[in-house]
């Protein structure tokens, strides 16, 4: 008699699962839970025992299951939260590059253009000069040595496309070693005006306007292009330039000049007859021997996001196969155990 149910178990064993398909842990635990089932014949011990350590056993194998379930999910929530928010980060950094600024060192810079807007005032003198050093004045109010390069350009107002406006081009100082720098007096006689001042502006380059075919063109892209400034008379305005060379996201190159100055008082000894004509002073200097170089660089890498993505959906891919593993167990561990249940009650009948 206890032969036949030991083949019947047996047989209903391999109806359940295959023994060369289970490891040698699943088959254990199948022996385990069917000895007490063969041996509730034999020993009344052992039938109040068995069914409440299988059950225990049951529990906490679906209890530990569904915890690890819970744990899956919540970093596949993370997982799917970092790439969102990896790509969210990457547009963000393509459409706000970050402003690199380098600084190149020169021993000499090109000579830049000075253009000049004097109205009805005169230019007396124009020299350069090295390492700071300007002589003491003299004959002020009379015409002096006019040393620089200079070109006179009538164009048409560039913005109002009526009046005509004179410029008065001068060649700036290139030699930033010895400190050159560039030195203009001039006068005006009988002003009408309560205060007085010349206009001026910095283009990149003085040997572009001279071998301009179309100067006037040229002046009028100057003027379209660059920031003006104004030196008054009555002093001494001492303007120290320094380059930057912006580089557009379409490649192109752009030209800016900086300037810091320092204004003067000019003590006039003249007779009071003369004090009738106003004087301007005024000195052009490069501030230093460094060009700043302004480019915009993207920070976002698309490597290291594709690296990341990656490696996140890996874990995706991990976490679902195990959670389909896991309910897969669960679903067999059910069915198992119903059909234990059901042997028990027909063996007790």
């Amino acid at each position: 008699m206890i032969r036949e149910e030991l083949s019947a178990s047996y047989q209903e064993l391999d109806e359940d699962a295959d023994p060369e398909a289970m490891g040698p842990a699943e088959l254990e635990d199948v022996v385990a839970d069917e000895v007490p089932v063969t041996s509730a014949v034999s020993g009344s011990d052992a039938e109040r025992n068995s069914p409440s350590i299988r059950f225990s056993r049951t529990c906490l194998k679906n209890v530990f299951s569904v915890i690890l379930i819970f744990i899956y999910l919540l970093l596949m929530a993370v997982a799917v939260f970092l790439v969102y928010q990896t790509i969210t980060d990457f547009r963000e950094k393509l459409k706000h590059p970050v402003m690199s600024v380098s600084y190149k060192e020169v021993l000499m810079y090109d000579a830049p253009g000075i253009a000049l807007y004097p109205g009805k005032a005169e230019l007396l003198s124009c020299k350069h000069h090295f390492h700071d050093h300007i002589p003491p004045l003299t004959h002020l109010g009379e015409p002096g040595e006019i040393q620089c390069n200079t070109q006179r350009i009538n164009y048409t107002d560039p913005f109002t496309n009526q009046s005509t406006k004179y410029a008065l081009s001068v060649e700036g100082p290139t030699d930033v070693q010895k400190r050159e720098l560039v030195f203009l007096q001039f006068h005006l006689n009988e002003t009408e005006q309560d205060f007085s001042a010349i206009d001026y502006l910095l283009f990149s380059s003085f040997q572009n306007c001279v071998k301009s075919s179309d100067k006037a063109g040229f002046m009028k892209d100057c003027e379209s292009s660059f920031s003006s400034w104004k030196f008054s008379g009555g002093f001494r305005t001492w303007v120290k330039m320094s380059l930057v060379k912006t580089t557009e996201k379409d490649g192109r190159e752009s030209v800016e000049f900086r300037q810091e100055t320092s204004v003067v008082n000019y003590i006039d000894r003249r007779p009071h007859p003369e004090k009738s004509d106003q004087l301007f002073f005024v000195v052009f200097e490069w501030k230093d021997p460094f060009i700043q170089e302004v480019q915009d660089i993207i920070t976002a890498n698309p490597w290291n996001m594709i690296a990341l993505l990656c490696g996140v959906f890996l874990v995706l891919f991990k976490a679902a196969d195990f959670a389909k593993l896991s309910v897969k167990w669960m679903i067999k561990i059910r069915k198992r155990h119903l059909k234990k249940k059901a042997r028990q009650i027909n063996h007790i009948s």
